[in-house]
């Protein structure tokens, strides 16, 4: 491979002259940028990762540790990280957590030792010592659609409230009464504010909520079968069924086909998350609408306003009900 001191011997600068043009200094007049240009290409020459991060303390690289890759919403976010981070001259270094904290310490710590220039993290719970101490470190961190609450980090997230509201609303309007839920996780703010947001809305509907209605899930598809499952068997099951996340929906749909029943005649299906797989579904599934990919380039912009010196500050931004047929016409 061709090294620096090639490419300043064909272009017949220094060394100091290739290093200034690598890092686009304007103290280079352009006939010289351009000869030491032509003699990058033509020498295929690439700069040194290592050696440039040994020099500026920073390598370039972002670390994004989400929950579940495997969910199509956090697939769709980490995309949205990746073009942005590229577009600001960072690569990313993904971690999977698969919603077990020990697996995101392991990440994180992973991420750490490589020397990363700052961090994103969607967290697997609502506490963690390893982000604890990152935060008061003052490492670049910004968490993205769920946070740790009592720490004094930048959050890029979605309020879903007036979306939730929206769904109830519509739910009424169609003649729906019986409404059931499946919460996500209690030690995530997604999945509290979600089942929150939903008790909340139905209430001020006029309308009970049994807590035999109310089903606990993992955001995970199994988690969702498990408690559609417990709906159906009720004596009077309820006539539709929200579910906080796109996972736990998709099971409450294999739950209900499995018994032979259809959507939105014998029960009806909403979901938070929308996802492409719903407009192919049948019927096509209503669902709660987060701007991924604002989402994920809000985040990015965050963390290199903190790498960068700058203040950051969190960023909430509004969800939208997406009205299919799995509910009723």
């Amino acid at each position: 491979m061709a090294s620096i001191k090639d490419v300043a011997s064909r272009a017949e600068v220094s060394v100091a002259t290739v290093s200034r043009v690598l890092n686009d200094h304007p103290a280079v007049r352009p006939d010289t940028r351009a000869r030491v240009l032509n003699a990058i290409e033509e020498l295929g020459y690439r700069p040194n990762a290592v050696a440039r991060s040994l020099r500026t303390h920073q390598t370039r690289t972002l670390g994004l540790v989400v929950s579940d890759v495997m969910n199509p919403f956090f697939t769709e976010l980490a995309r949205a990280v990746e073009d942005e981070a590229r577009a600001h001259g960072y690569s990313v270094i993904i971690g999977n957590a698969d919603e077990q904290p020990s697996l995101q310490a392991h990440h994180i710590s992973n991420l750490l030792e490589r020397r990363i220039d700052g961090l994103l993290v969607s967290p697997t719970e609502d506490d963690s010592s390893i982000l604890t101490d990152l935060a008061a470190s003052k490492t670049p961190l910004v968490f993205v659609d769920r946070w740790i609450p009592h720490l004094d980090v930048p959050v890029v997230h979605t309020d879903g409230r007036q979306a939730v509201r929206q769904l109830v609303r519509h739910l009424y309007e169609l003649g729906h009464r019986r409404l059931a839920v499946i919460a996500g996780p209690e030690t995530t703010t997604t999945g509290n504010e979600r089942i929150s947001a939903f008790l909340e809305a139905v209430g001020d509907s006029g309308l009970s909520m049994p807590p035999e209605y109310v089903g606990k899930g993992d955001f995970q598809a199994a988690s969702g079968q498990a408690a559609t499952a417990r709906f159906l068997d009720l004596p009077k099951p309820p006539q539709v069924i929200f579910a906080t996340d796109n996972l736990m929906a998709l099971g409450a749909m294999d739950e209900i086909r499995a018994r032979g029943l259809r959507v939105p005649e014998d029960v009806g299906l909403a979901a938070f998350d929308d996802i492409p797989w719903f407009l192919h579904t049948d019927p096509p599934i209503t669902a709660i609408a987060q701007r991924t990919d604002e989402l994920g380039h809000r985040t990015v912009r965050a963390l290199v306003d903190l790498i960068e010196g700058r203040a950051a500050d969190s960023v909430t931004l509004p969800a939208s009900l997406v009205i299919r047929r799995s509910c009723g016409e």
